[in-house]
């Protein structure tokens, strides 16, 4: 058994020292906020109609699709063992609205 751990020790060893010999150390060489405001000044208006046009519609249809799913299951439990369960579908149905009414004001908080 000791043995063995001496083993496992020396492989730990070895891989962490394997790590820091070829890892290399990234320096920002300037003014990084000025840098990053300035890409984003650049792409804003490419970025602002990709989210616009396909990240909150996929969310939506995903959203919308767990919705009606689980609204579903919560009837079939409802008539399964007479209790509805609305936490789940209250959730999902607030997210849905929140994503749905996000491209209005998005783009101000950020």
């Amino acid at each position: 058994m000791k043995k063995k751990t001496m083993k496992t020790l020396l492989c730990v060893l070895m891989m962490a020292v394997m790590v820091t010999m070829t890892s290399v150390t990234a320096f920002a060489a300037g003014d990084v906020a000025t840098a990053i405001e300035n890409t984003w000044t650049a792409a804003q208006t490419q970025i602002k109609s990709v989210v616009n046009n396909v990240v909150f519609p996929v969310i939506d249809m995903i959203l919308a699709i767990l919705f009606f799913v689980k609204l579903g299951t919560a009837y079939f439990d409802y008539r399964k063992h007479g209790q509805f369960e609305f936490t789940a579908p209250a959730i999902l149905f607030a997210c849905l609205i929140f994503t749905l009414t996000a491209p209005l004001y998005i783009w101000t908080i950020l």
